[in-house]
């Protein structure tokens, strides 16, 4: 091994037995966050505010501090982008990350000297548990691959302005830049097709051993060095042994992104976020991602059925259950407090405390009253795949379908764009169904009083979901599709690409 897989164990090792210390004290270690949070937010407008120098606990902070999403907290973050100082965190941010909102446009997230260790430490540490619980570090002394955003970031009012992805990118250590692909000048290429272009070439003869990006975006990749080469990924890049992804749920991608790669591969998922790096799964093959409770977080979990109450229960880590649906609530270094991240989550263990992200609170399907969310088609869609074992899947969505005679029941359509589509369509759409009305009580109550008709499976063609991505202007980067809608914009837009 050369010198950066050598000298990586002992840290990873040192990293690790760290983390053990606050994994011990998941209650003292929070409670110790807030207090910190609280002393440094009391000095800002918004501590002002909202009274924090009466606020002692988690308590406390839901009394005078509401949950609030972007658009509710607007105002403050508003004067925070315009370069007024000490609103939501003593001084100014080092940055702010530009990202795409679904109902405000872009957003503007707060990063600061407090809050950017968490990003960097946290992307660092899932490597560093990985080598110390594997012992495999080699991936060090080859390439390193990040398919990322633009670095390319803008002054605004004085403030460093991009995507998050690219911010992180100028904080790379100088000892992983040197092995760090794709160059800079192809890294701040706009349009998505180009710059993948350019990273094909560069990357084509090089040793790629870890590579990084959500599977989607990493799937272009892959086809385009398939179809430049004639060769699996793994025979195109024989030391490529570990890919880290993030963002969104794995397991529709998993089959596909593998028979292209050609080859076993490790793997590592993380749950980043704008607004925080959230969690890391610290054990390989253990599906649980490890919830950063000691990184400037102070974190609070609404059961995700009653999140749209007026006054729902705001749950400290000491209080949430076993395989619960959970809305994440943060207050962090960054400057934001009682934030709605709009993500949910469900907690596999406790002690320590591991969640698997399982969808987005606003990303749910309940037109008729049947409460879907995205975890419970994705977790059908893998099954009816593992019935249909030839069936592989690019990209997909779910959307209501209303009928307009009275006397036709509604249904779901489920738009699904095939790699290989299922040999007996039907046979699969019942599968669909079936799965669904064994994970949700309300659906299946729906389909038996004949409310709901059996879905309705649409194939798209090759590339639909690119072309309309392309078309909304978000194409690779960060950019996700979701899984679930209460409206038809999204199905009617992939049906008109």
């Amino acid at each position: 091994m050369a010198l950066k897989a050598t000298l990586s164990r002992p840290l990873a090792a040192y990293v690790a037995h760290r983390y053990q210390r606050w994994m011990q004290d998941p209650v003292g270690t929070q409670q110790r966050v807030l207090t910190s949070l609280l002393g440094a937010g009391s000095r800002t407008a918004f501590g002002h505010d909202h009274d924090f120098r009466a606020i002692s606990d988690a308590a406390g902070l839901a009394r005078q501090v509401p949950v609030r999403d972007y658009e509710a907290l607007r105002p403050y973050l508003d004067r925070v982008q315009a370069g007024e100082a000490d609103v939501l965190w003593p001084g100014r941010p080092l940055y702010l990350a530009k990202t795409s909102g679904t109902t405000s446009g872009a957003k503007y997230i707060p990063l600061t000297r407090d809050s950017m260790p968490n990003h960097i430490n946290g992307a660092r540490d899932a490597l560093l548990h990985y080598i110390d619980y594997t012992g495999r570090s080699q991936f060090l002394d080859g390439r390193l691959m990040f398919l990322s955003g633009s670095p390319e970031l803008e002054l605004v009012n004085g403030i460093l302005t991009g995507r998050l992805s690219g911010i992180v990118n100028h904080h790379v250590p100088a000892y992983l830049r040197r092995s760090q692909l794709p160059s800079y000048a192809t890294n701040i290429i706009d349009d998505w097709e180009t710059k993948l272009d350019h990273i094909v070439e560069e990357t084509l003869g090089q040793p790629m051993s870890l590579i990084s990006g959500i599977p989607p975006w990493v799937q272009m990749y892959f086809d385009r060095i398939v179809a430049r080469t004639g060769k699996t990924v793994k025979e195109v890049f024989p030391d490529f042994g570990l890919f880290v992804y993030g963002g969104v749920n794995f397991e529709p991608y998993r089959k596909k992104l593998f028979e292209t790669i050609g080859g076993p591969v490790d793997s590592i998922e993380t749950f980043p976020a704008s607004e925080g790096f959230l969690a890391f799964q610290d054990q390989p093959g253990n599906p649980g991602l490890l919830l950063l409770l000691d990184a400037g977080i102070f974190f609070e979990f609404i059961p995700a059925e009653r999140f749209f109450e007026d006054n729902p229960p705001r749950l400290t880590i000491g209080e949430v259950e076993l395989d619960q649906q959970y809305a994440v609530v943060l207050s962090s270094n960054a400057g934001l407090w009682g934030y709605s991240l709009g993500d949910t989550v469900r907690f596999v263990s406790r002690f320590p405390h591991r969640v698997v992200v399982s969808g987005r609170i606003k990303h749910f399907l309940s037109a008729f009253g049947e409460h879907v969310i995205g975890e419970e088609v994705e977790q059908t869609l893998r099954e009816a795949m593992r019935q249909h074992h030839e069936v592989e899947v690019v990209e997909f969505t779910v959307a209501p379908l209303v009928s307009d005679d009275p006397a036709v029941p509604s249904r779901h359509e489920w738009l699904i764009e095939f790699a290989q589509p299922p040999r007996d369509t039907a046979a699969f759409a019942a599968a669909l169904d079936a799965g669904l009305r064994q994970r949700n009580v309300y659906y299946d109550d729906l389909m038996a009083g004949n409310i709901l008709a059996p879905l309705q499976l649409t194939a798209l063609s090759s590339g639909t979901f690119q072309r309309y991505m392309k078309s909304q202007g978000k194409l690779g980067g960060q950019n996700k599709v979701p899984r679930l809608s209460n409206d038809r914009i999204l199905a009617d837009g992939l049906m008109a690409v």
